[in-house]
Order: structure tokens, then C-alpha cells, then sequence
């Protein structure tokens, strides 16, 4: 008996797999991809952002150093 209802838990199991995959292909077929210049618009947004994120951290970066920097040496000076 126990070995029937672990054959039945495996099928079922297999089942639930082939079942995931087929939805997936089903899935995959409705999907619109982009064509090749909505890519190149996209990653160029992207890229010119990550630059310009990258350089407002930088700035933010330089200008807390700095103030912080003063403050130290305000306190630790004798």
C-alpha cells in the first residue's frame, strides 16, 4: 500500500512538472518581445541613468567627506 500511494505521489508529482512546462511554452508563445531599436533605446536609458546616479552619489559623496572632514577637525584641533 505504501509503496502505491509513493508511485502515485511520483506520477503526480511528474505530472505537475510536465504540466508547469506546458504552461510555460503556452505562456512564452503570447509574450511581445521588443525589436532590436526598442532594445538599443532601453539600454541606452538605462546606461546614461546608472552614469548619472553615479555621478550625483559621487558629488554627494565628496561633499559629505569634505563636511565631515571639517567637523573632525574642528573638535581636534588643541
Amino acid at each position: 500500500m505504501r509503496n502505491a500511494s509513493l508511485s502515485e505521489k511520483l506520477r503526480a508529482r511528474w505530472n505537475g512538472i510536465r504540466e508547469f512546462f506546458k504552461d510555460l511554452h503556452a505562456e512564452m508563445r503570447r509574450v511581445t518581445w521588443p525589436n532590436r531599436k526598442q532594445v538599443q533605446a532601453t539600454t541606452l536609458v538605462v546606461i546614461l541613468t546608472v552614469f548619472a546616479f553615479a555621478a550625483y552619489f559621487f558629488v554627494v559623496d565628496l561633499a559629505l567627506g569634505r563636511t565631515i572632514t571639517k567637523v573632525f577637525d574642528l573638535f581636534t584641533k588643541s
